[in-house]
């Protein structure tokens, strides 16, 4: 009997832990989870509390600050950038539009039962740069060395900033300086310059999480201030009396020289000269205008100048008796005339002179052929004479001796 009593006991203790397991299951089977959100400035977060085995408990929603934006689904607080879009038995879903620095922080997700549960929604909010500047320590001279710094005054986390010229970064020093949550961040090159280097592009490139693997640029003019360069263009050619003259001063500097100045070496401009500008004109040349020109031109860093020396030829009519007015045009035509006249009758000359060579050399050979060829009858007659005499000779001989 006392065994049935303690089995039946230890039986009620083992049903009871049962259902109090269960009961403690279905309590603490209710659960909340947050996620973590990353906006940019001025975007829109979605904040989410995930609800597990929810049974119609108390939900609340409250900001950093802990204070309460919405209770059971209803507003709370008057922001009505928080907006609740959504409270089902699986999420509570509440959206933050124009997101400011001042909304980072913690959300609370609070589930209130036997035991009150909560999970902590991080949002982290991005400050990209927003705009690059470039600072230059002293106005550019050609053979010095220019201070360039480029800056950005708040981003989120700290931006990177690179100096980058023809695409080759140019190394530079780097400064961070922390305000509150933000930074602002620099970095300054110095780099050599001559005047070839005016006009040309550098670029100062930022890049930030917030953007998206892009890159914010700032494209740099370099402006290299150099003393001026003198380039006088004059026409090609001989120059005669009565011809016109037009001489142009093309100046490169900067600053660029606002005017130039004419002058001639040794004496003053014709009188008939007129000056536009840049360009010096003399109409109707003589002699009495020859002499050297001189274009000069200056600005704050140096003076340049170039000439051109002017020889005015007497003109070809002069040599020409004007008997009428087509003689002016016979003048000038003739000339080409005579010189291809001319270089003819080289031509003829040198021709006959070969001929005259050529036959020569013809006639030469002949008559040492037949000298030699009248020489050798000679000789062969002879030999004939004295083999024909030869028996006259002997029976001469003969004769003597008998």
């Amino acid at each position: 009997m006392a065994a049935e009593i303690g089995v039946v006991g230890i039986h009620g203790i083992y049903v009871a832990w049962i259902v109090l397991l269960s009961i403690s299951t279905q309590v603490s089977g209710q659960a909340v989870a947050a996620e973590n959100v990353t906006v940019v400035e001025g975007g829109t977060a979605e904040i989410n509390c995930k609800l597990q085995n929810y049974d119609g408990s108390i939900v609340v929603i409250q900001n950093p600050a802990r204070q309460t934006l919405f209770f059971n689904g209803t507003r709370a607080l008057k922001d009505e950038r928080f907006q609740l879009v959504a409270f089902t038995r699986k999420v509570v879903k509440i959206m933050l539009s124009d997101v400011k620095l001042e909304d980072e922080g913690g959300y609370f997700c609070q589930l209130y039962t036997d035991d009150t549960h909560h999970q902590i929604a991080i949002l982290t909010v991005l400050v990209p740069p927003a705009n690059l500047s470039v600072a230059v320590k002293q106005q550019p001279v050609e053979g010095q060395d220019v201070e360039l710094t480029c800056s950005v005054d708040r981003t989120k986390p700290a931006a990177t900033i690179h100096w980058f010229k023809d695409r080759k970064e140019i190394k530079g020093a780097v400064s961070r300086q922390q305000n509150d949550k933000t930074f602002s961040v620099a970095n300054t090159i110095r780099i050599h310059v001559e005047r070839q280097n005016d006009g040309e592009t550098i670029t100062c490139e930022a890049s930030h999480p917030a953007l998206n693997r892009q890159k914010k640029q700032l494209h740099h003019i370099l402006d290299v201030q150099y003393s001026p360069t003198v380039k006088l263009q004059h026409p090609p050619g001989v120059l005669r009396e009565g011809d016109n003259l037009g001489l142009k001063c093309t100046v490169k500097g900067n600053p660029q020289p606002t005017s130039v100045t004419w002058s001639r070496l040794n004496d003053t401009l014709p009188a008939h000269s007129d000056i536009q500008g840049d360009v010096l004109t003399i109409p109707a040349l003589s002699m009495l205008d020859n002499g050297t020109y001189i274009c000069e031109a200056s600005n704050i860093h140096g003076r340049a100048s170039d000439q051109y020396i002017l020889v005015v030829y007497e003109s070809l009519i002069s040599f020409v008796e004007v008997q009428d007015p087509g003689a002016i045009v016979e003048a000038h035509t003739s000339t080409p005339y005579a010189i291809i006249g001319g270089i003819l009758a080289v031509l003829v000359f040198a021709l006959i002179c070969v001929l005259i060579v050529m036959v020569w050399c013809s006639v030469r050979q002949k008559g040492s052929y037949l000298t030699h060829e009248a020489s050798g009858l000679d000789e062969h007659g002879e030999a004939r004479e004295a083999f024909l005499n030869g028996n006259e000779t002997h029976k001469r001989k003969e004769e003597f001796f008998i």
